[in-house]
């Protein structure tokens, strides 16, 4: 993963918490686990196309 240790992980995680706090760390892994979820279904969904014609409406042109 990335060449990284046990040591350096660690390292890191420490870093996190120490800026975060522990409190804030299930939110950020929840945002980020949500945006990973989120990405992987846009990228799996079939790309659609709107069809229908738009209406004409004179009041616009003005």
């Amino acid at each position: 993963m990335f060449g990284l240790g046990t040591q350096e992980l660690m390292i890191i995680l420490i870093i996190v918490v120490i800026l975060f706090g522990a409190s804030r760390l299930p939110q950020i892994g929840r945002g980020i686990g949500e945006a990973i979820r989120n990405f992987k279904k846009a990228t799996s969904e079939k790309d659609e196309i709107d069809v229908t014609p738009k209406k004409n409406n004179p009041e616009e042109k003005k």
